[in-house]
């Protein structure tokens, strides 16, 4: 497997070209916390019903990384780049017939599209940034993509939030004394609101795709990995700290979701004006940054990734308990806080995974990339639950508890497992 050292020029080409991809990821994916106050509103939603925009975004990673890892095989890196920011660029268009129509479905189809060119752009993406240099170090480099991901994120949501959502208090009010027909005009004129955003979105996605096909990022053929042992495997299906590396990213990112998703939502629930809580998903991500910064400088001069992992779900336990024990800002504090102890799962999750799986790369790739499902299905169970009377949006944030359990499991034990049998 071709590896490039990042103190020469074309490793440092690679990773700024990465982590300027990396920064796409993390606009695009982190406006769902602003969409779901946004779309709850415009489409006059439950909280169940608007958190399947976390659902359409994210199961397409599920729905879509194996043929995704099928394509980069024919296509190669580059154009499999190029071609996912086109898929993003139609997806984002899809808003505006969505938006014409307040249609809550054609916006869960354009998400849907959205996610399916992210899920080709992260299956060649992780991999690349992992192998871009040595193993060892392979936490750190991803958590320099991380900032660049989690800086877009923690502008996302502001942007499209003062865009949107810029009068919501206001609006709300009004919206309770309007009569069906004004009422009607009023959120058709909300939800219009996302045409001008989106359309500029795709012309940038068209633009950045072209402009990733001709750049001088190198190609990375797949080979031997000298390191692996796998002389004996047929399957990833026998590789256990694989499997259980899908499993602790699956909850992970559910958990990640969760914490920026709803916060918003959360928010409103502990009685803070919309004009406040159209931002909370921004503070989530300064914690992430904070994180990554962490793990730039830690990792691995002072500790390896598996105590990270260790370290951080330690941490997304005990804010956990401390937001469900806790109310108001306070409560919100600690969800926000969630993004210190999620930064370095995945960075820590990623490497631990794929280390010695040599010809399995890709696919196994592919699986952790299906893995973002869980950003899917978490927060869908979360809203449900919080929409039970005598459970709550606080009292449901208990589900956060057993998904950092299994995570923490995996860094003191699963990720050593190279077999199934004792």
């Amino acid at each position: 497997m071709k590896t490039f050292s990042s103190g020469n020029s074309s490793g440092l080409t690679a990773t700024l070209i990465l982590g300027s991809l990396f920064f796409i990821f993390g606009f695009i994916t982190w406006l769902n916390g602003t969409l779901i106050q946004y779309l709850r509103i415009a489409c006059e939603l439950t909280t169940f019903e608007s958190l399947f925009v976390a659902f359409a975004f994210y199961i397409s990673y599920f729905v879509m990384a194996l043929p995704s890892s099928w394509l980069l095989r024919k296509t190669g890196f580059k154009k499999g780049m190029m071609l996912g920011l086109l898929v993003m660029a139609v997806g984002a268009l899809l808003f505006i017939p969505a938006a014409m129509t307040r249609t809550y479905g054609l916006f869960l189809t354009g998400l849907f599209v959205i996610g399916t060119g992210l899920s080709i752009l992260q299956t060649a993406s992780n991999p690349y940034v992992t192998i871009v240099g040595p193993i060892e170090s392979a936490a750190m480099r991803i958590s320099i993509m991380g900032i660049f991901n989690k800086a877009a994120g923690v502008l996302a949501p502001i942007i499209l939030g003062a865009i949107v959502l810029s009068d919501a208090d206001v609006l709300v009010k009004e919206l309770q004394t309007m009569n069906i027909v004004e009422k009607t005009a009023r959120l058709d004129e909300l939800a219009q609101r996302v045409i001008l955003p989106y359309s500029l979105m795709a012309a940038a996605l068209t633009v950045l795709g072209i402009a990733i096909r001709f750049s001088p990022l190198p190609e990375i053929e797949e080979g031997k990995d000298e390191n692996a042992s796998i002389s004996d495997k047929t399957s990833v299906l026998q590789f256990p700290h694989l499997m259980l590396g899908v499993a602790a990213l699956f909850l992970y990112v559910g958990v990640e979701v969760l914490a920026g998703d709803t916060i918003g939502s959360y928010g409103q629930s502990q009685g803070i004006q919309l004009s406040e809580t159209k931002n909370f998903t921004a503070y989530t991500l300064i914690a992430m940054l904070v994180g990554y910064v962490i793990g730039i400088f830690t990792i691995p001069r002072f500790i390896t990734q598996a105590k990270a992992l260790a370290y951080s779900s330690i941490v997304g336990i005990l804010f956990s308990i401390m937001a469900i024990q806790t109310e108001g800002y306070v409560s919100v504090l600690f969800i926000a806080l969630l993004g210190l102890a999620n930064a370095l799962m995945w960075p820590a999750i990623w490497p631990l995974a794929i280390e010695g799986l040599g010809k399995f790369t890709k696919t196994g790739s592919a699986l952790l990339i299906m893995a973002i499902a869980g950003g899917a299905l978490l927060p869908l169970a979360y809203g449900r639950m919080a929409d039970i009377d005598f459970i709550g949006a606080r009292e449901a944030y208990w589900i956060l508890v057993p998904c950092y359990l299994f995570i923490l499991y995996y860094s003191v034990y699963g990720h050593k497992l190279r077999s199934w049998k004792r």
